[in-house]
């Protein structure tokens, strides 16, 4: 006979309602629940459950527990049809655990109608501090750094297996960030995790990435690869006027490797190369300031002043060597010149050392013939005329 269940528990900053049945009391066979569950991350159910789940913000779920606890095949739970909601975002879908030998599994299907792009941040620590610390989170950003510190927590991922996908159809976003959905399939196998595809609709085209964590290593080893694929420019910056008419795009790949516990240490170690291609766009100090740039806004009022000026095409291709980015070709192939720049990105120390040296076109006098350069830490950079040429110069013109 089917016998009622019924709990209301707080463990933590876990909170679970059940109401349902044991469906074979005598032998504690099956159960069949509702289940309503909450609490500040995701990631703090492991320690109550043994489930390895991801860093994230506050979550709230209703589904139902269906469970056979003498499955052949091991204890098999299932989460069916649950709506909820991490952190601003709604999810639903449907999870299965199975505690199979040598290790359990997780699969699922997982979707979010709405998914606001700032809930993702957890999941590799670039979340504020505010928010690492509500969540349970034990790292602290230091201030003036750019990449995340937050390391992955690897001696979770030889707990189980998993293999879950997840959709969302549409992200919500502010005008600056033009993500438009996300699907990945994720496969976590004995430690070893991997996103493939993790893929992005950005601006009418494609971010596609392969990544591959793995996690049996101390320290991690981690592999990207990355496609961006047919970016529209007037998706990108919808706000830009001169732009609007555009049918340029941006195009890239990137292959990177590291090794390291967070993304900071796996960029800093990295090696690899990252190439781009943009045609048919446009730039003044006003995109600048569309995008936040306050040094590219410097740089480009220097080169242009605050005229818009058509891009026929841009390139760039740079080596990655121990986590130090190095260009090869750093191009713009602008109507009035042909700007290039040379120099490095440190993402160990998170430095830039980039010089830019203007070249005008044919018999055009160009306001500024000295190169510019751009320095100092990737939060806030420095930018100015490199003072040689100048003196060099204004010497030539006394000697004369």
């Amino acid at each position: 006979q089917p016998f009622p269940v019924q709990a209301d528990v707080k463990i933590g900053d876990t909170h679970a309602v059940i109401a349902g049945t044991l469906t074979d009391p005598q032998n504690l066979g099956a159960l069949d629940l509702r289940l309503k569950l909450s609490g500040a991350s995701l990631s703090n159910l492991y320690p109550l459950t043994g489930v390895t789940l991801p860093d994230s913000p506050a979550y709230s779920t209703d589904g139902r527990l269906v469970a056979k606890l003498h499955d052949p095949a091991g204890a098999n739970f299932r989460y069916e049809g649950f709506n909820g909601k991490i952190g601003n975002s709604d999810i639903h879908g449907d999870l299965g655990y199975i505690a199979s030998q040598p290790r359990p599994k997780l699969s699922g299907v997982l979707v979010s109608n709405q998914l606001l792009f700032s809930d993702l941040a957890p999941l590799i620590g670039a979340d504020s501090n505010a928010a690492q610390k509500k969540r349970g989170g034990e790292s602290k950003q230091p201030s003036g750094k750019v990449l995340p510190v937050e390391e992955f927590q690897t001696d979770r991922w030889r707990a189980m297996d998993a293999d879950v996908e997840f959709t969302g159809k549409r992200i919500v976003q502010s005008p600056d960030l033009p993500f438009t959905d996300l699907y990945t399939h994720l496969v976590l196998n004995d430690g070893q995790l991997s996103l493939e595809p993790l893929r992005f609709g950005v601006a009418g085209g494609k971010l596609d990435a392969d990544i591959r964590l793995d996690g049996r290593n101390k320290p991690l080893q981690g592999r990207a690869k990355l496609s961006a694929r047919n970016f529209k420019l007037k998706q990108l910056f919808p706000t830009f006027e001169p732009m609007k008419t555009s049918f340029g795009e941006l195009n890239g790949d990137a292959d990177i490797s590291g090794r390291g516990n967070s993304i900071a240490a796996l960029l800093g170690t990295a090696n690899g190369e990252m190439k781009m291609l943009v045609n048919d766009g446009a730039i003044s100090r006003s995109l600048m300031e569309i995008a936040g740039l306050n040094v590219g806004n410097y740089v480009v009022g220097k080169l242009f002043g605050d005229k818009d000026v058509k891009i026929n095409c841009a390139a760039s291709n740079f080596g990655i060597k121990d986590g130090l980015a190095t260009s090869r070709l750093f191009v713009f192939d602008t109507e009035n010149a042909i700007i290039y720049i040379n120099g490095t990105a440190n993402m160990k120390t998170e430095q830039l050392d980039l010089q830019i040296n203007p070249e005008s076109k044919g018999f055009r006098v160009f306001s500024l013939r000295s190169p510019l350069y751009v320095n100092g830490p990737f939060a806030k950079p420095n930018a100015g005329v490199q003072s040689g040429p100048l003196l060099l110069r204004g010497a030539g013109m006394v000697l004369l």
